[in-house]
């Protein structure tokens, strides 16, 4: 019997298995990549017996290899809030989805695990954008102002880290990541003992964020923006939180990162205005290699040619909806 961990290589997936794995400690095969990685349930060739964890991916695309891991024997504990479909009926199943927009995936396993290592779910909620989520969590811990500042950047910078085309990109590799912060039961306890690494992700956050400011929006309405960053793997690695930051400075506003890839293509991060969170992931969806969840989504891949009609639809899409 073996066990394997699947999660996504941002804040929400690995602050959903440092819960996990403080609470439930057990010897297990990890399994994820960037943040765009999402396709990972396929790594894993499962067996009869076999103990599958799989946290913050689209069950949506990850449904034949969940099917198949099934099928072989495997038992599947699945959690996470971005779109599932239709999802299998197993008893060797037990799927925790829940897609509303001031939830992900941290919060779950927060509320599956009764709170008992809340630090970490607070900081995976920060990571994903979830403000007021995170401070509602962080309520009862009576934490001082600099303290809750604390596990909001920290939240900040673990998902920045998950952002790039290849995990060249990245400070850290996601798997290496999580083994640093899992370490601890207290994110305090990461910052605290592991200074320098926390120090790494801070510095290049704030040298890849000044770089990001720097650049003119393509285009701006009162419904929408869109910046384009580019092919550099600076660009790539701030694409995602440069994204929560607009959303945040400007609260009525859609907004697209997009990223020149070296094909002419265009990496999108797309989130939907802070006050009106729903509709990102229709929107993704509508062109090819595109998916998410209602507050924010993306397009892995969009074709230079659909740019100006992605810019359209993202404008009169929000507009329709404010």
């Amino acid at each position: 019997m073996a066990h394997y961990d699947v999660f996504n290589g941002d804040a929400d997936g690995i602050c959903a298995l440092t819960q996990m794995r403080n609470a439930q400690p057990v010897d297990s095969t990890l399994i994820t990549g960037v943040k765009r990685d999402i396709s990972l349930l396929r790594q894993v060739k499962a067996q009869p017996g076999d103990v599958i964890t799989v946290l913050d991916v689209s069950l949506d695309k990850n449904r034949d290899a969940l099917v198949a891991a099934l099928e072989a024997g495997a038992s599947v504990f699945y959690c996470d809030h971005h779109f599932a479909g239709e999802i299998p009926e197993s008893e060797h199943l037990t799927a925790l989805i829940n897609t509303e927009p001031d939830v992900c995936t941290s919060i779950l396993v927060n509320g599956y695990l009764q709170g008992a290592f809340v630090e970490w779910a607070v900081v995976g909620a920060f990571g994903d954008n979830l403000f007021d989520s995170a401070e509602r969590l962080a309520r009862p811990l009576d934490l001082p102002a600099d303290k809750l500042t604390r596990l909001k950047d920290l939240g900040t910078y673990i998902n920045y880290n998950g952002y790039g085309a290849s995990l060249d990109d990245l400070h850290f590799e996601p798997a290496e990541l999580y083994r640093l912060v899992s370490a601890h039961a207290s994110p305090f306890g990461f910052m605290e003992d592991s200074r320098e690494d926390f120090e790494r992700l801070e510095h290049g956050f704030r040298d890849d964020m000044a770089s990001a400011v720097a650049v003119t929006p393509e285009r701006a309405t009162e419904a929408s923006a869109v910046v384009i960053l580019p092919d550099e793997a600076w660009a790539r690695r701030v694409s995602g939180v440069y994204s929560n930051d607009l959303a945040n400075d400007h609260p009525n506003r859609a907004h697209a990162v997009l990223t020149e890839k070296a094909n002419g293509n265009y990496l999108v991060s797309v989130r939907a205005p802070l006050n009106n969170k729903t509709g990102a992931d229709e929107l993704c969806m509508r062109f090819p290699t595109g998916g998410g969840r209602k507050a924010a989504a993306g397009v892995n891949d969009l074709p230079a040619g659909q740019l100006s009609d992605f810019m359209d639809q993202l404008d009169a899409f929000y507009r329709q909806e404010s």
